[in-house]
């Protein structure tokens, strides 16, 4: 069926001044991508095993789930076909990224997919904080779905303070193995995605003990339910947390353990090791266990703030070209909203911050891969600087796009508002980012505490990394000519910043 474009929405696409494919090349990262993207969403929104029935708003609690649940089926049956026939050299793990977090997915499982922790922090985590042999026992089982895992860190009682989280995981060397508890109502796991049903399998972040001392939070695989029956092992409790603001197919569970045993080599030991009788082996740098954090940060600004934003962003824009409000002359006709500068001033920000954080995701993204690969060979030295900037960056870039996707709603006035708009789901979704993997305002407290041990070095002359090299504009301080171009614009911010 051919679908008619309202004639308002044409005239303006024939307005543009510039060639639209070579700005959607520039955007993806080359015309290879354009085209390789565009076949990908061809491929999986094509299928109408994928498409609602009955829309999401419509469904129960245990509906949304179970829709959810038989949609990621279907998708990773699909992702198999895509990677037998596919000549591209697609890396699967963006591919999965894309389909249970970014544009693909989103568009598919509206409310959140119950096997994106398996994929974002499960497999990455025993991949970064897993020894080789380690890898060899768990990553093969976990990419092909024989376990499905989830990341269970944060606690109904401690969620940003991780020092705090109080599960024990205490080390036997007459069985060499390790004893989880939960000792309190407060050191139940919370939150979860996936632990409600869905996952048989968790990373576990608890305080090891070993040899009478306590040696702070390190990574545990454990086997929460039985993989034939799923039922909980024993010395399990476990559950679904119940509905949320958005996010209600994601499966949020929680978990406690009483006397739960693992064997030894359970615990994740690429960074520190309990050796048979029980002697630790100190980590090189104790913040090499926060890497699965840093990882989902950095996962946060690349893969769903900008679609968010932009999302937001088109939905308002086209909304604004089709909708005619107020006859300004008499028998002039009505205007479209978009000619409004008030509507502008609503819409315009959101696009442009929604090219800046893709600008910034991608850089990000850089670093992140270039520091990570370092700490490989033993460089450490960019560490502090990757976990500022990703916490700057996942705080900064969520907060606006929750206040996008308010803004560009309430510019479609009561429409905006209807669920099928897609706005009050979306602002669910966006909303979340700012909470959860860092609450923001102790992120945005973290990075005002490495500035300001930076600003102290930049003082004391000592040498400062690019991205904070800025501060060192205290010294020189100085009111320049303004003019708008990119020189100048760049050196006010600058100035800004380092005073």
């Amino acid at each position: 069926m051919k679908i008619k474009v309202n004639e308002d929405l044409q005239k303006e696409r024939e307005k543009c001044t510039f060639n639209i494919e070579e700005l959607t090349y520039f955007l993806d990262g080359g015309a290879d991508k354009t085209f390789s993207r565009r076949k990908l969403e061809s491929f999986f929104l094509s299928d109408l095993n994928l498409k609602d029935e009955i829309p999401m708003e419509y469904l129960s609690h245990k509906e949304r789930y179970e829709a959810a649940v038989r949609k990621s089926c279907i998708l990773f049956k699909k992702v198999n076909e895509w990677q037998q026939n596919d000549d591209s050299g697609s890396n699967s793990m963006d591919i999965y990224k894309s389909l249970l977090g970014g544009s693909v997915g989103s568009a598919i499982i509206k409310d959140g997919s119950p096997f994106a922790v398996h994929y974002v922090m499960f497999i990455p985590t025993i991949m970064g904080q897993g020894t080789l042999e380690q890898q060899g026992e768990w990553v093969g089982r976990a990419f092909s779905n024989q376990i499905i895992g989830t990341y269970a860190q944060t606690e109904l009682g401690h969620g940003t303070f991780i020092r705090g989280l109080e599960t024990m995981c205490t080390y036997d060397p007459a069985t060499e193995e390790f004893v989880l508890n939960s000792p309190t109502l407060t050191s139940y796991k919370w939150w979860p995605g996936g632990l409600g049903h869905t996952c048989n399998y968790a990373v576990v972040i608890a305080q090891l003990y070993t040899q009478g001392k306590c040696h702070g939070i390190h990574p545990f695989i454990v086997q929460l339910r039985d993989e034939e029956t799923w039922e909980p092992m024993p010395g399990i409790k476990i559950g679904e947390i119940g509905s949320k603001l958005g996010m209600n197919s994601t499966n949020n569970g929680y978990l406690a353990f009483d006397n739960v045993r693992i064997p030894r080599m359970n615990m994740l030991m690429k960074n520190a090791q309990v050796l048979k009788d029980g002697t630790y082996k100190k980590s090189v740098n104790d913040k090499l266990t926060y890497g699965t954090m840093i990882f989902v940060r950095v996962l946060i600004v690349r893969d769903l703030v900008s679609n968010y934003i932009s999302k937001a962003a088109i939905i308002a824009t086209r909304y604004s070209s089709v909708r005619r409000q107020s006859e300004l002359k008499p028998g002039a006709g009505e205007p479209q909203i978009l000619d409004y500068q008030t509507q502008q001033y609503k819409i315009f920000p959101a696009i442009a911050i929604s090219l800046a954080y893709k600008f910034a995701a991608t850089w990000l993204w850089n670093v992140y891969n270039d520091v990570t690969s370092k700490l490989e060979e033993g460089d450490l030295e960019r560490l502090p600087e990757l976990h500022a900037m990703a916490c700057c960056l996942k705080a900064v870039s969520t907060a606006d796009a929750a206040v996008a996707v308010t803004t560009c709603r309430l510019a479609c006035g009561g429409h905006g508002y209807m669920n099928c708009s897609n706005f009050p789901n979306m602002y669910a979704m966006a909303s979340a980012t700012e909470t959860y993997e860092g609450e923001n305002t102790v992120l945005l407290l973290q990075t005002a505490r490495y500035l300001m041990k930076a600003c102290q070095d930049a003082k004391s002359g000592l040498k400062l990394t690019e991205t904070i090299s800025y501060l060192n504009n205290f010294k020189s301080l100085r009111r320049n000519n303004w003019s708008t171009d990119l020189d100048c614009i760049c050196n006010a911010f600058l100035q800004v910043a380092g005073g």
